[in-house]
């Protein structure tokens, strides 16, 4: 019962952990879009740190539920921000700015949350456990505080994962339209024929393992460089 409340309450975290990350990856699509012209998001209430209006019921909520119960290699993602780039101002400027506003909002939250992680330990408030529980409160046994620092060792890794992830250059991910607005426009048209296939080599990515070696690749490398200088190691 202790085992499924645990599971339960890891589950939660990782939710609301993942809500957020995913609004704020959506809303810096929909804001700078706008920025650029474009007032397609703005008028659907894109523009907003509201998880409601970002919650795609299969992305956001059925996938992520049955790939944290049965480790099922599963991607979870947010409602897909419109736009308009006929309405954009200089349109690959802009492609490119709009593709990768989520990626560095991602890579943002994680920085900050490593900082804030950093700090802790340094102060004595967290201390490094092993495996999974990697981030634990030091002279504590409070719900409370294992809630909180368990929130932020996963805010932290979602991040992380969340701007590797949609770095890989495969439609739909952003990494396709920071591409695409970097290669010379003869290209367009093979990028457009690549995105009827693209949710296709992207599940196959998933499931051969590709898209789990490159996240476990880079997640040891983001948690070494927060304890930089301490002499622990992850990985």
């Amino acid at each position: 019962m202790e085992n499924g409340s645990k599971l339960i309450g890891e589950f939660v975290l990782s939710m609301v952990a993942f809500l957020f990350s995913a609004s704020v990856h959506e809303s810096a699509h929909a804001w700078t879009s706008s920025y650029f012209g474009d007032d397609l998001a703005r008028s659907q209430g894109r523009i907003s740190l509201n998880p409601l209006v970002h919650i795609d019921p299969i992305g956001t909520l059925l996938f992520p539920a049955i790939a944290f119960f049965t480790h099922v290699p599963l991607i979870g993602w947010a409602k897909s921000t419109p736009v308009n780039p006929l309405q954009w101002r200089n349109k690959r400027v802009a492609n490119f700015w709009v593709s990768a506003a989520g990626v560095i909002c991602n890579f943002i939250m994680a920085i900050l949350s490593g900082i804030a992680i950093r700090m802790l330990f340094i102060l004595g408030i967290v201390d490094v456990g092993e495996g999974q529980d990697w981030l634990i409160p030091v002279a504590t046994t409070s719900i409370v505080a294992i809630g909180a620092v368990s929130l932020l060792k996963t805010f932290f890794m979602i991040n992380v994962m969340l701007g590797v992830l949609n770095l890989l250059p495969v439609p739909p991910l952003d990494g396709s339209g920071v591409l695409s607005s970097l290669l010379p426009p003869s290209f367009e048209s093979g990028m457009e024929q690549l995105h009827q296939f693209g949710y296709i080599l992207l599940f196959i990515a998933v499931f051969t393992g590709v898209v789990g070696k490159i996240l476990g690749f880079f997640l040891p490398i983001a948690v070494n460089l927060v304890f930089l200088g301490t002499g622990i190691r992850f990985g």
